[in-house]
């Protein structure tokens, strides 16, 4: 099997958008094709990566609609639905189209529109994704983040600094990303003196509601040379999903992500690396618990040890794994369906040197991409040729 190489990359700014689904979806398509000097009409497949259009616009047909706005056609056309996770699970179906052999240009493009619904509406939209009877009792992902953030605070003895910090560093991150939503530094006071949401965990800790798209062109690394130079590529080298209980508290223990730990290890085999291997990571920060879980799942720290790491020092820039230098999806932004594609964006974009004043130095990259409160994940290990 061929490997598959990513040929071509963008992302919209993130924020409140004038712009509808369809107009982002576009802009992000047209920027990914000129990346690579790829015309729309020589597109095999074409992906979309979207949660909720129609729940939010009353829209569905995106990946058809976005296949007339670029002239793509005839290009095959499907969307890719895996709630929070639909960008990595887009990269998965991506990723399967050209290693299969039924694609040899495949576009991938994610997107939301989220900021013309109220945060009731939109957490509401959200909260569907959780199980019926979970839903019916009120019960919402911010929810979870809280009791899971103080089951971990009190097994592992963690101040509750260490969660702020993940804020503040992830902020500090986000200053240097021009298409994020928030660039803006916060200091631990603000953070921690923020109105709470969900006991112990504050309005800081957790990420905004975005609108935004970003997108990603795949090829067979054996022709990634007929459309770019070697230095202007990467390589998906390793790619894993899993799926954890649709019901969180059947879990054994919730700080414990079995969906990332079981999709990394499968990327890790895939590319013959480990975590030890891994030089800078995006992880699916939507609330500031979960870079530590992800963190621990991806084998990068031991169970409990993640929020040391922080602490530490050890996931700045500038240190020995940065970790969101995005600044996530806590700065970044969370524009549902564009946030996987957005953090392989960020890894690519290290990768090739091209990161602006957030570069660090990066020969493998490492993003996890999660649904739901880790109902199903995607880890995507990314490549120099």
């Amino acid at each position: 099997m061929d490997r598959v190489a990513i040929i071509g990359a963008s992302m919209t700014r993130f924020g409140e958008r004038d712009a509808w689904l369809r107009d982002l979806l576009a802009q992000a398509g047209r920027e990914c094709l000129a990346d690579a000097g790829v015309a729309p009409d020589d597109l095999d497949h074409l992906y979309v990566s979207n949660m909720a259009s129609g729940e939010f616009e009353g829209q569905t047909g995106a990946p058809n609609a976005l296949a007339h706005d670029l002239g793509a056609m005839p290009a095959y056309t499907q969307r890719v639905d895996q709630t929070s996770a639909s960008g990595g699970a887009g990269i998965y179906a991506a990723w399967q189209s050209v290693a299969s052999g039924a694609s040899e240009l495949t576009l991938l493009v994610g997107g939301e529109k989220m900021t013309h619904k109220t945060t009731a509406e939109a957490t509401d939209v959200i909260a569907s994704l959780t199980h019926p009877v979970e839903y019916k009792h009120g019960v919402t992902l911010p929810s979870f983040a809280g009791l899971t953030a103080r089951k971990y605070l009190h097994e592992y003895d963690a101040p509750r600094e260490s969660l702020a910090k993940v804020a503040v560093k992830n902020h500090r991150n986000g200053l240097d990303n021009p298409h994020a939503q928030f660039r803006k530094e916060v200091d631990l006071e603000t953070v921690m003196e923020s109105p709470i949401v969900a006991d112990p965990l504050r309005l800081y800790d957790f990420c905004p509601i975005t609108d935004g798209s970003a997108g990603l062109l795949f090829c067979p690394e054996s022709v990634a040379e007929e459309y770019v130079p070697e230095d202007e590529y990467t390589v998906v080298s390793g790619i894993g999903g899993a799926t954890d209980t649709h019901v969180v508290h059947e879990r054994d223990d919730p700080t414990v992500m079995g969906g990332a730990v079981e999709s990394s290890e499968t990327a890790y085999e895939m590319a013959g690396l480990g975590p030890e291997d891994v030089d800078v990571a995006e992880l699916h920060d939507m609330f500031t618990i979960l870079e530590f879980l992800q963190s621990e799942a991806v084998g990068f720290f031991e169970q409990g040890e993640g929020w040391k790491a922080v602490e530490e020092g050890v996931t700045d820039r500038d240190g020995e794994l940065p970790i969101n230098t995005s600044g996530g999806l806590k700065s970044k932004g969370h524009p549902l369906g564009a946030s996987g594609v957005a953090q392989a964006y960020e890894i690519h974009k290290q990768l090739l040197g091209e990161a602006g004043d957030r570069q660090v130095e990066a020969e493998v990259g490492l993003a996890c991409n999660v649904g739901g409160f880790g109902n199903c994940v995607t880890t995507t290990i990314l490549e120099e040729p």
